[in-house]
């Protein structure tokens, strides 16, 4: 696993440097450790509450453990209309967690979102961005099954 002092000051000299620091822990970890914003704070020179500020305003940011596998599920009203609840119910079934948390394993974590521009096959996941459309809760673990 790489060092959090190496991955932050490879972005110190960089316009946007403390964003492109956090996009690069998040592609290593899924998230951004917290102790990552502690060493972020040090590299920029900036107060710990500012590094987190930024961390958490952006809602692709993730502070915090999260599975390897990031399943979003839609929740606009075309996909709720078409049966997101269910789904929803059949996610959290089939891995025993519910909404917002992370299996003991450390293989998935639930988590709304908005619209995935996958209208035409309501109800829509993505899996770490993979878009599964026209999801019934029978389908689901087959394709669960893709990734354990």
């Amino acid at each position: 696993m790489a060092d959090y002092k190496e991955i932050v000051g490879a972005y110190k000299e960089v316009p946007g440097g403390l964003i492109e620091a956090y996009h690069a822990l998040q592609r290593e970890f899924n998230y951004i450790p917290e102790d990552a914003i502690d060493a972020a704070a040090q590299i920029f020179d900036i107060p710990k509450a500012k590094a987190y500020g930024v961390a958490t305003f952006y809602s692709y940011f993730q502070v915090g453990t999260r599975g390897k596998y990031i399943i979003r599920i839609c929740e606009s009203a075309p996909c709720h209309i078409a049966g997101a609840a269910q789904v929803v119910s059949a996610l959290e079934k089939e891995l025993g967690i519910k909404m917002g948390e992370t299996t003991a394993d450390g293989l998935f974590t639930l988590e709304f979102t908005e619209c995935v521009g996958q209208c035409q096959a309501t109800p829509v996941i993505t899996i770490n961005s993979k878009p599964y459309g026209d999801l019934t809760p029978e389908n689901i673990s087959t394709i669960l099954a893709e990734y354990k």
